[in-house]
């Protein structure tokens, strides 16, 4: 009765509420991690796959979580959830959203100053209603009205894609600060997550100094929120916060594995520690011997702190790649070496000329896969139903396709693939008839339009389309844009079966507005034994630096190079592509 997105927000919205309320810490943090671990779910629960006996297997789900998730995908709603949220006032989450303020501050506007929503405390702010509430002087109100200007600018998390030149910039020009030893960008963004919320870029020195007057005095801060000695908070003018953290270089690795995360990562190397009979924080691993106080206040030298690699191996673990560090795994992963990498990618299936709504020629699109090293290229331009991108008529891909392998023969050093992106339709069928489809060495279905159908249409579509025997691969399957529409829900768990099946690859399209599949799709294709595609859509030069976006997303789904065509030999490759066709 309501898809995992809808169940993992109501956990989100109960953590919060709770945190108003003042619960304890444990008690929010278990049902935050329940809402994480909804979201990372590839396929919708439904009455049979949400029975409390089997989700209380998946690892941080308890009996009760389980009861309300089972509740919920049965009845469409949770009651204790319901009575929480009636508990307070609804606006009141809003309020909590806002950067800087916490559960305790919210809680005290509330109810000392009767703030319900976003409107009234701004109104109260303007009328000076709020002034009498302990630590709430002039300074404090005017950066809470600033916050709320900027939560209306910044609308939440922000695409990886915007995110990490941002980060890389600010990273760049910290680096040559004297004093700087080591530095790197820390949090989601280093995990490789789709949004970002905000930047943490960790510095290496023995002096603060320099790197937090490079960081404020960057052209681009809008505006300093914090600046002391060992943590600096600028807001960006593009609406985006940077915390920088500023620690000793014998600390550099524990605070880099501290501010990485994620959450739940940290506590289960936290609860490993313990085991060891150590103990582990943002200052290093350190030798339990008993004593409550922390360890780097009574000059206890650490076990390891300098580098991640040395803290994981003190745990008896290997290094876990950031990008799995999402869950609370510690060293499950035992094809870490096998993960998919950007230099490990030698062929680009998903690319536009000025043919369909490319920039590039033919000739500069084979320059680009050249100058890359990529030995194979499929020239894939839209199809005819796709007008608003000049897709092409049969008799334009025809004519498409000839030129295409004409430039094949004249460049023996990669090999061009005469292509299409074929949309497919509402009901599954092909843009091309299957004797035009044949006329092609490669072909890609992906859906453009009529992307709200229900998940079992969507499902019926998708399968259509897999099971074709000229298709290779479906592209950017749901069709979503991150941040801007959520696309088609279909049973992933049955499109990886056909897929399988019929050995059609499912696309991982990089473009950072879509990265589709999700990673989450991508663990359950590996669970399949599904081919995955990592391709660019590229549209223009640029476009093929986007690679990267994809790779991240590829390996937070634990995609390996033996399961990634793009990876393979460029005869591995067309063996493959040869066999859809015969």
């Amino acid at each position: 009765m309501g898809s995992n997105r809808s169940l993992a927000g109501r956990f989100h919205q109960a953590a919060a509420i709770l945190e108003i309320t003042g619960a304890n810490a444990f008690r929010i943090n278990a049902v935050a991690r329940v809402a994480g671990i909804l979201e990372d779910l590839p396929a919708d629960l439904d009455a049979e796959s949400a029975e409390v006996a089997r989700l209380v297997k998946i690892d941080g789900i308890g009996k009760s979580s389980a009861e309300k998730i089972h509740e919920f995908v049965t009845t469409g709603t949770i009651a204790e959830f319901d009575a929480l949220r009636d508990g307070i006032p609804a606006g009141l989450i809003d309020v909590l959203a806002l950067p800087g303020l916490g559960p305790k501050t919210v809680r005290a506007l509330w109810e000392q100053g009767g703030v319900t929503d976003l409107a009234s405390l701004e109104s109260k702010i303007d009328a000076g209603e709020l002034a009498s509430i302990p630590r709430m002087g002039p300074k404090t109100l005017s950066n809470i009205k600033e916050a709320i200007e900027f939560s209306r600018r910044s609308a939440g998390r922000i695409r990886i894609g915007k995110a990490l030149p941002l980060a890389e910039s600010i990273v760049e020009r910290l680096a040559d600060t004297p004093g700087t030893t080591r530095i790197a960008y820390a949090g989601s963004l280093r995990r490789g997550q789709e949004t970002i919320g905000d930047i943490d870029v960790l510095v290496a020195s023995g002096d603060p100094g320099p790197a937090t007057e490079s960081l404020t005095s960057h052209p681009g801060v809008e505006k300093v929120l914090l600046s002391g000695r060992t943590k600096t908070s600028v807001r960006l003018k593009e609406g985006v916060q940077v915390d920088l953290r500023v620690v000793p270089e014998e600390q550099f690795g524990a605070a880099l594995l501290y501010f990485t995360g994620s959450k739940q990562h940290n506590v289960r190397l936290r609860e490993l520690a313990i085991s060891r009979s150590m103990r582990l924080n943002e200052y290093g691993l350190f030798p339990d011997d008993g004593s409550p106080e922390p360890p780097q206040e009574r000059g206890v030298k650490p076990v390891a702190s300098r580098t991640e690699e040395e803290i994981y191996e003190a745990l008896g673990l290997r290094l876990l790649p950031p990008e799995l560090r999402e869950e609370a795994a510690t060293g499950a992963w035992t094809n870490v070496d096998e993960l998919v990498t950007a230099p490990a990618i030698r062929a680009e299936l998903h690319a536009h000329t000025t043919e369909s709504d490319g920039s590039m020629s033919l000739e500069e699109l084979i320059e680009q896969a050249r100058s890359r090293g990529f030995h194979t290229l499929a020239v894939t331009d839209h199809s005819k139903s796709s007008v608003q991108a000049n897709g092409l008529s049969v008799e334009r891909l025809l004519a498409h396709a000839a030129r295409v392998r004409e430039a094949n023969a004249r460049h023996p050093d990669i090999t061009v693939l005469a292509g299409s992106e074929v949309d497919i339709m509402a009901d599954g069928t092909l843009d091309y008839e299957d004797e035009v489809l044949a006329q092609l060495d490669w072909v890609i279905a992906s859906p453009h339009s009529s992307l709200r159908q229900d998940p079992a249409t969507a499902t019926r579509r998708l399968l259509k389309a897999i099971t074709h025997p000229l298709v290779h691969a479906i592209g950017h399957p749901t069709g979503r844009i991150i941040n801007g529409r959520e696309g088609l829900n279909p049973d992933l768990g049955e499109l990886c079966a056909a897929a399988r099946e019929h050995r059609t690859a499912l696309e991982l399209n990089a473009n950072p507005a879509r990265l589709d599949l999700r990673d989450a799709h991508v663990r359950l294709a590996m669970e399949h034994e599904v081919l995955v595609t990592v391709d660019t859509d590229a549209h223009q030069p640029g476009d093929f630096d986007l690679l990267r976006y994809g790779i991240g997303t590829a390996r937070r789904g634990g995609l390996t190079r033996s399961a990634c065509p793009n990876c393979w030999e460029a005869a591995d490759l067309m063996d493959w592509i040869g066999s859809k066709r015969g």
